[in-house]
C-alpha cells in the first residue's frame, strides 16, 4: 500500500527551488526509490499537469510508470462521489466547486480515501469558499494531509553529499 499521495506543487516547487534537477537529484532518486518500496505515489491527473510543462520535471514525470503515477480504479470512482458531496455541501462558491471538480486536486483527495493514504502538498488550510483546498476537503473528509518536509522527515531522508565530496 502507498504511503503518501503526492500533489503536483510539490514536484513544481521542488524543482523550482529547493531540489533542482541540478543540484539535488538525491531528492528525485528518493522519490524513486520510495515509490518503488511502495511508499510514495501520485496520480495519472498530476502526471498530465506536469507533462504540460516543456522541462525537466515534464521530462522526469513522462519516464515514470503507472506504478509512480497511479491510474483510477474501482475504489477510487466509488470514493469521487464522496469527494463531490463533501465539496458541493460545505459552503463553497459554485464556481470553486465546479474548478476543483475538474483538477487533479480531487482525483488525489478521491484517491487518498479510496486507499488510505497521506497526501502531500504544499497548500495549507484556508477559510475561503472560492477555492476548494486540498487539506481542507483533507479535513473535512477525515484524510491526513502534511507537507513534504514532514513526509521527508517522518520517513527519515537524508540528501548527503557523495563520498569524497566536501562542501565549498
Amino acid at each position: 500500500m502507498t504511503s503518501y499521495l503526492v500533489d503536483s506543487n510539490v514536484f513544481i516547487q521542488a524543482k523550482n527551488l529547493h531540489y533542482g534537477f541540478d543540484f539535488c537529484p538525491a531528492f528525485w532518486n528518493w522519490m524513486v526509490e520510495q515509490n518503488n518500496a511502495g511508499k510514495v505515489a501520485s496520480i495519472d491527473k498530476v502526471a498530465y499537469e506536469l507533462q504540460a510543462g516543456d522541462d525537466e520535471l515534464a521530462e522526469w514525470a513522462a519516464a515514470r510508470s503507472d506504478r509512480f503515477f497511479l491510474q483510477p480504479d474501482d475504489a477510487v470512482a466509488a470514493a469521487l462521489r464522496t469527494v463531490s458531496d463533501w465539496a458541493s455541501s460545505h459552503g463553497y462558491q459554485p464556481a470553486a466547486v465546479k474548478t476543483f471538480l475538474q483538477v487533479a486536486d480531487y482525483w488525489l483527495v478521491a484517491h487518498a480515501m479510496a486507499h488510505e493514504c497521506i497526501v502531500v502538498t504544499h497548500e495549507v488550510p484556508a477559510d475561503t469558499t472560492g477555492k476548494v483546498k486540498i487539506p481542507n476537503a483533507c479535513i473535512g473528509l477525515g484524510l491526513r494531509c502534511m507537507s513534504p518536509y514532514e513526509m521527508l522527515r517522518r520517513e527519515r531522508a537524508r540528501f548527503v553529499l557523495e563520498s569524497g565530496r566536501t562542501a565549498a
